[in-house]
């Protein structure tokens, strides 16, 4: 039988780990938290529930997965966000899985703003692929949005039952990471020498709005979907007059 290795990258994560390790301790022989010197009890817990820990510099989203990938001891890599716990049905799905070594095993996350479970918004179905054999795969992306790369004659395969995410407690907690992910993917498309205009400050924000409230069903997650539509229109909004301002840094 093939064994798993966890592994979860963390930084102050003190609030959500614990639920996240036990989970895992039910699938994997092994946990491993690769954490980029968190200020809070993150550590503690970890290591109090029989998780292994190790502790890095921050080295982006992508490096920082691959360097846990590489120090885990078994081959096979259940990749966690801190903030994502298996459901029990999950759990058992896993845990009578026979692992292949031609597939990439997908999860189906469903995401939890502020006490409601998003079941459209363009948030669900939301499969992730996060059980793979390290061997033929790797973590890319220097910025934000990492992506797993694998052979093309990889097969992917889906595993019932929810990976549970924990992403919003509080509305100022999502405004919070909408700032960072705009400043990264900003910072990411200024690398890739793109450039702002009206059209993608004005226009994409709307359309964006109208695709996620009418295209993706947001009007049925009532007013935290109208909230989630509007925000991501902002999104848009700010990461296209950041990436502006960091052009014009350089004239």
């Amino acid at each position: 039988m093939n064994k798993i290795s966890a592994v979860v990258i963390t930084k102050n994560e003190a609030s959500n780990i614990e639920p996240c390790v036990v989970a895992l301790l039910k699938v994997a022989d092994e946990v491993l938290i690769v954490d980029s010197k968190s200020e809070d009890e993150t550590v503690e817990i970890a290591k109090d529930l029989g998780a292994k820990v190790i502790e890095v510099n921050w080295k982006g989203y992508s490096a920082t997965k691959n360097l846990g990938n590489e120090l885990a001891k078994h081959d096979w890599i259940l990749s966690i966000d801190a903030d994502e716990v298996l459901s029990d049905e999950l759990i058992n799905n896993i845990n009578s899985l026979k692992l292949d070594h031609g597939k990439i095993y997908s999860l189906d996350r469903l995401t939890n703003f502020c006490g409601q479970w998003i079941k459209h918004s363009g948030w669900y179905p939301e499969w992730k692929v996060r059980l793979f054999n390290k061997k033929f795969t790797h973590w890319e992306g220097k910025f934000v949005h990492e992506k797993l790369t694998h052979s093309k004659s990889v097969q992917t395969e889906k595993i019932e039952g929810k990976l549970f995410h924990y992403s919003y407690k509080t509305k100022a907690d999502h405004w919070r990471r909408i700032e960072k992910y705009a400043k990264l993917s900003a910072e990411e498309m200024k690398s890739k020498g793109k450039q702002s205009n009206f059209i993608k400050l004005w226009i994409s924000p709307i359309v964006r709005f109208l695709k996620t409230y009418f295209l993706k069903l947001g009007f049925l997650d009532g007013r935290n979907g109208w909230l989630i539509s509007v925000r991501n229109a902002k999104l848009v909004r700010l990461k296209y007059r950041i990436l502006r301002d960091l052009n014009r840094k350089e004239l």
